[in-house]
């Protein structure tokens, strides 16, 4: 194993509101906010941060495998798991609990409204990394609060790097625990949103954080990325898609490609590229693991997108 992916793995419900929030909900009633969405599409899948990671670098034909804490009712996502060859050594399941549910409502403009009950995500910490199991990397994802805290520690005192993303969970820690999570980390993913958020609650600007670490990757959706490292600014452009149909799972599916080139020895442009144009073929398929290519396929369209060879 080279890569241990820490996060969920849970079941996401996505539902698809064919509107656009915005002509919903007024900006002068935030306060007392009461709205309903009827949603007439349904889908349950397979999903959570850490699962998806580990899908998309096993497409890439990447390293890794996912710890994660489940519920009493995994076994059908536990079945998935093994078909694809996904390496299961570190899922331990909580009986009493269930697997992490997510529900998401996503408009037509892609805007989403997401609710998550952890479950037995909230027991992560009852896990601890694997000091003597050959992993070069690791990845902090969105997981149990006290996880996030101990796995961090626990990749730091055993001198593994990490990629700190903390996505969802961000709201979970303030700028004291944000600064020792980027002191700990190797790098650190954010989307945009998250960026600044980041910069707010540590008072450091995204130039301060990435002399901090390796390098700063923020994630601007349709924008691209951009990456900071080595005292410099990469703007890196996104990978055009031939259809949108859903972006749930987008940003995870990038994390797997910063994965694979780290693990590659890439190039910070390089790695971005690749990242970038994972996620597009994502966001072209419903669901965030139900997109399949092969590396021949992924090479041409990484040429088609970026004009350079893979």
């Amino acid at each position: 194993m080279s890569a241990l992916i820490c996060g969920s793995i849970a079941y996401d419900n996505i539902m698809v509101f064919p509107g656009r929030f915005k002509d919903h909900i007024l900006a002068d009633k935030i306060h007392m906010l009461n709205v309903s969405f009827l949603v007439p599409t349904l889908r349950r899948n397979f999903g959570g941060c850490a699962a998806n990671i580990a899908y998309n670098l096993k497409l890439l034909g990447g390293k890794g495998a996912p710890m994660a804490t489940v519920g009493h009712d995994i076994e059908a996502y536990r079945e998935r798991m093994l078909k694809q060859g996904i390496a299961l050594t570190y899922v331990k399941q909580v009986d009493a609990e269930f697997t992490a549910q997510c529900f998401i409502t996503t408009d037509l403009d892609n805007n989403q409204i997401t609710a998550f009950h952890p479950g037995a995500m909230n027991q992560s910490h009852i896990q601890k990394i694997p000091t003597n199991a050959g992993i070069k990397l690791g990845l902090i994802s969105p997981d149990g609060r006290d996880g996030m805290i101990q796995h961090a520690e626990q990749f730091a005192a055993a001198a593994i790097p990490f990629i700190f993303d903390p996505g969802q969970g961000l709201p979970m820690f303030e700028g004291k625990d944000l600064l020792t999570f980027i002191d700990q980390a190797t790098y650190v993913a954010a989307n945009d949103y998250e960026g600044q958020l980041i910069s707010e609650r540590t008072g450091l600007s995204h130039e301060a954080i990435a002399q901090r670490v390796k390098a700063l990757i923020i994630t601007r959706g349709g924008d691209g990325s951009t990456i900071f490292a080595d005292g410099k600014r990469i703007d890196v452009p996104c990978a055009k898609a031939r259809v949108v149909k859903d972006p749930t799972g987008c940003g995870d599916a990038y994390r797997a490609g910063l994965i694979y080139g780290i693990e590659k020895g890439m190039d910070w442009e390089t790695i971005g590229r690749v990242a970038s144009l994972i996620g597009t073929l994502k966001i072209e398929s419903d669901g965030p693991q139900n997109h399949t290519f092969t590396m021949a396929e992924f090479a041409t369209r990484f040429n088609e997108a970026f004009g350079r060879t893979l």
